[in-house]
Parts: structure tokens; sequence; C-alpha cells
């Protein structure tokens, strides 16, 4: 982020979004303010609240996609939730203050990751080490005792104090001492597999040689204590996941042995080194601190959690509390987890939703207040759905075309297919559900469906996808309004 200007964030999501520039700009204005608020002075750095932004459109214009790139584009610890998978406090259920203990769970992933990147190259030795210590084992010990004996003076000044007789006796116990010890250290050469071999085996292991030989690794689990999340309201996955756990400290089954291949085995033995030269305090303090001044929680669907005309009943009954206990977060607080209290004041939260059915105004008064920058995202046109189909890196016709490439089809979609696509996209849209760029999913897998079946028997072909083509897949379904309903 430290070299994005909001231009440029904005030319990044052109890459993958068509169209939507209001929301774009909004986006980036935001991104670039966490940096210019980074460098202000103290004084004024906690006075300037962040502005939160509220996305309004139809399904399918881009607004969960627009969070998703900024989750790859950003270096700022970023999270995606559903406002729906939230209930009140009191209610079974995760309650809201679990997503922030999900973002200082990234941020600390991040941190960690990168202080993995910048140690990966002093732990490649280390590994080399240990990997050579499971193919010969002994050797390793020989190594580190000749290191000890170069680090140890060859001389011992001992202080004595006696008769000659007892001095007599003194030079003949250190001496039967002396012969003890060069027995050892010949018993220990002769059981040893001589250095030079350890030496060969080293150079293979560089050149790759050993890559598939099997050895046995001694894998450690964390020591990591189930989070009390389960207890107040986690999924059925959490609480089977923190039991498994519990059960493991408890009974001590905190080691395994497994037997893997040199190459799985190095993967194993680099994370096991660098897990052990991280300091994970210093980890969570960083992580800590970047979560606190840039991080940011994009909350989906805030729409389906507003009452509308201010009331609730039945099934819908938390639907207010949600939003009564989200209310405190984003104003700002401080809230526990397992990496430390984090304050919420200066997150920025970006919430989204379609709002067809209720309207920004059917969420309370203080949440609506702590939202200020309401952008609304514009519904597809024909011309919108022809730039989604070529212009992206991700479009649906590269897409189609790489996956039945793997099979030797070759698909070629001319101007007037794409033309015709498009404007049945923007038919089906109009004339039933408008469920945005995903109906190009639906129009996309009905034409391409026989192909796809019989791949296998086009190999080497070359096919191509005109007007016509699309034409002879698609009438009769656009024709007949209640198959439509079902097929597109």
């Amino acid at each position: 982020m430290e070299g994005l200007t909001p231009k440029q964030i904005v030319e990044k999501l052109d890459q993958y979004i068509i169209g939507q520039e209001k929301a774009k700009k909004a986006v980036a204005v935001a991104l670039r303010n966490r940096l210019r608020r980074i460098h202000l002075s103290e004084d004024i750095r906690d006075e300037v609240a962040p502005k939160n932004i509220l996305m309004i459109g139809p399904t399918g214009v881009g607004k969960t996609e627009i969070a998703r790139r900024l989750a790859k584009l950003v270096r700022a610890p970023f999270i995606k939730v559903e406002a729906t998978k939230y209930t009140e406090v009191g209610y079974v259920g995760r309650d809201v203050e679990s997503m922030v203990r999900d973002l200082m769970a990234v941020g600390y992933n991040n941190v960690k990751h990168e202080m993995e990147e910048q140690l990966r190259e002093q732990s490649v030795p280390k590994v080399e080490e240990k990997i050579l210590d499971l193919l010969l084992p002994g050797t390793g010990k020989k190594e580190k005792k000749e290191e000890e004996k170069e680090n140890e003076s060859p001389f011992d000044i001992m202080s004595f104090s006696g008769s000659p007789d007892d001095a007599q006796k003194f030079i003949e116990q250190q001496n039967e001492k002396l012969a003890a010890q060069q027995a050892a250290d010949e018993a220990d050469a002769a059981s040893a597999v001589p250095n030079s071999t350890r030496e060969k085996f080293r150079q293979m292991l560089r050149d790759g040689k050993l890559e598939d030989r099997e050895v046995e690794v001694t894998i450690r689990r964390q020591n990591r204590m189930p989070s009390m999340e389960i207890i107040a309201g986690g999924s059925l996955d959490d609480l089977q996941s923190g039991m498994q756990d519990l059960t493991n400290i408890l009974s001590g089954r905190n080691q395994k042995k497994k037997t893997v291949t040199i190459r799985e085995a190095r993967k194993i033995l680099t994370e096991d080194v660098l897990d052990s030269m991280i300091d994970s305090d210093k980890v969570a303090d960083i992580a800590k601190e970047r979560v606190e001044q840039s991080g940011i929680i994009f909350i989906d669907e805030i729409d389906k959690i507003a009452t509308k005309g201010g009331t609730s009943s039945g099934r819908d009954v938390s639907r207010e509390g949600v939003q009564r206990d989200i209310l405190p977060i984003v104003e700002g607080s401080k809230i526990n987890t397992k990496f430390g209290v984090v304050d919420t004041t200066h997150i920025l939260f970006v919430a989204a939703g379609a709002f067809s059915l209720a309207a920004p105004s059917d969420l309370i008064p203080e949440l609506q207040g702590r939202f200020p920058l309401r952008v609304e995202l514009e519904s597809l046109t024909k011309a919108d759905f022809k730039r989604i189909l070529l212009e992206p890196k991700n479009a649906l016709t590269k897409q189609y075309t790489a996956l039945l490439e793997t099979e030797g089809v070759k698909i070629v979609f001319t101007e007037d297919a794409i033309d015709r696509m498009s404007s049945l996209a923007e038919e089906v849209n109009s004339k039933s559900e408008n469920i945005g760029a995903r109906r190009l999913h639906t129009i996309m897998e009905k034409v391409l469906e026989e192909i796809s079946f019989d791949a296998d028997e086009h190999s080497g072909e070359t096919i191509t996808i005109d007007a016509a083509y699309v034409e002879e897949k698609l009438n009769g379904v656009i024709k007949d309004q209640d198959l439509s309903r079902y097929i597109l």
C-alpha cells in the first residue's frame, strides 16, 4: 500500500471489475486515508476517525468482488464476513466480537509469514543438518563433539594442596579418567559413520538426488489451548477441534512419527525450524498494531439484518440485536482476543448489501450514522456484460477456453456470439430476477454444456462459437419463461 495512489488502486481493481467507478474511488480514497493517517503527528492521529463506507446495489454487480480483490491487493489485515452469520448475545451462534478475533488471527498469520520469509534463508543450513541426522543417525553427535573439543582449552589449570602421596594418587585418578575418555571417543568413532560419508550425503542432498528417499520424521503438534469461544456459541466443528486439542494436551500426545520423503520432510522441518526462530510475542505485538491502525473489516449482506419498519418477530427476532451488538464495535471498543486486547476505534468498516427488501433507513439510526459514506452501485447493462466477458484477467471466456484446452479442444468465441450472450443476459435479468454478472455463468454453462460433456471426443479440434450456435442452445429456454426461471 505504501506506493499505491488512489488512481493506481482503481487501475488495479479495473483489471477484475467492470464499471462501478464510484465504489472503486470511494474504497481507494478510504484505503489511502489509512496511510495518510499513519503519517500524521500523534496528537492529530487519534482524532482522525475512519470514514466507513456503505455500498448499496443489486446482487452480482461487484460488491463482494471489490472486497475479494482488495484482500489480495492490500497488505493491511483484511477480513470479509457475512452479517447473517452472527446472532444477538444470548442466542446460539457466533457473537459479533468474533469478527475482530478473526481479523486479529489474520493479522498474526500475515506478520508471522513475513518473518518466516525473512528467516527462511537462515533456516536452510539448520534444516539440512536435521535431514542429515535423519539419514545418518550418530554423525551429527560426532561433529558436535569435535566442535566442542576445538573450542576447549588444551590445558586445564587445577589447584591442589596436599602431601606428595596425595598428589601421586590425584595424578593417577586423572590419568584413569583421561584413558576412559579416550576409550569412549574411540568407541564412538568406531560406531559412527565416517565424517566423509556425511559430506557425501550432504552433496547428494544439495544435488537433489535424495528427494524421493523416505525418512521418519517426528511431527510436533502446536501446544495451543482451545479457544473459549467454543463454549460461547462456536460451530460444531470448532467444538470438536477444541476438544481434540484439549485431549492432546491432557494426554501428552503432542508428537507423532510419520514416514515421508525427503522433499516432504524438508517442508515439515523448515516450518519447525522457522517456528522455533520466531518470537511469538513480538509477532503478536506487531500484528496488534497493524490491526488497530490499518485493519479493514468488510461486512457483507448487512441488509439481511435490517428490520423493515423497525419491527422484527419470529425467526428474525435477533436482527436488531445484531445491529446493536455491531454498533459498539464500529464506534470503537476494546475486544479481548487470545493475542491481547484490540481497540477497534480506527479499524475501517466497509458494509455492503442489495437492500432489495429493506432500505438503508431500516437500519438503526446509530448504525446508519457510523457509515457516513454511501455508494450506490449501478445495475449492469449489455455493454457491461460484453466487457465482463472479454476484458478482465479472469474473464469467463478465458476461463472456459483454458479449461477445454486441457483436453485438446480449442474454443473460439466470435464477436457476434459475445454480443448475443450479453443481450440475453440483460434480457433475462430484466424479465426475471436481476442477479447481475452471475447470469453470465448460467448462460455460458448452457451454451458449452454439450462441448464440455463430449470434450474427449473433440480432442484436437477447433470449435467456433458464433451467434447462431448461441441462439440454437438458448432460444428455446429464453422463450419458455417458466423454464428459464429454473435454468437461467
